[in-house]
């Protein structure tokens, strides 16, 4: 049985995972590329509870300073309470970092700075859903 290949930023980006999950910051890095990866890869078939709380953990990291770690536990907070969730919508433009910019830059203070610039990029390419998503952590979390 032929398995289709992976894709190349797919491929990079679990170069990328390799780099946050061994990574000894106790910040968790690896919470901010899964939620950049998944805000600017989804696509009209990407449930929306994905792309909610990719954007809520980037809301969360890029403008309260939440560790990765902060943003995890308000990921499994938020998932307690089963919910339609509503479906955001998707920019043309999902910022100008994208994973391989992050893989390109070397290791250590360097990438980790692009990982958060790369949080930045994305999160901003989203400003549409902004309002949704600064009520929802408000509404469910207690963050304003």
């Amino acid at each position: 049985m032929h398995k289709p290949p992976i894709p190349a930023d797919q491929e990079l980006q679990h170069e990328l995972s390799f780099y946050t999950l061994a990574h000894p910051s106790p910040a968790f890095l690896h919470q901010n590329i899964v939620d950049a990866y998944a805000a600017q890869k989804a696509d009209e078939t990407t449930k929306p509870m994905t792309i909610v709380f990719a954007l809520l953990g980037l809301y969360l990291h890029v403008e309260k300073n939440f560790t990765g770690k902060q943003v995890q536990k308000a990921h499994m907070q938020l998932a307690r309470h089963r919910r339609q969730w509503f479906r955001p919508p998707l920019p043309a433009d999902r910022g100008a970092i994208v994973v391989s910019d992050v893989v390109a830059a070397p290791p250590g203070p360097h990438r980790d700075a692009m990982i958060h610039n790369w949080c930045v990029s994305v999160w901003k390419a989203y400003g549409a859903a902004r309002e949704q998503i600064v009520e929802l952590a408000k509404q469910e979390l207690g963050v304003s």
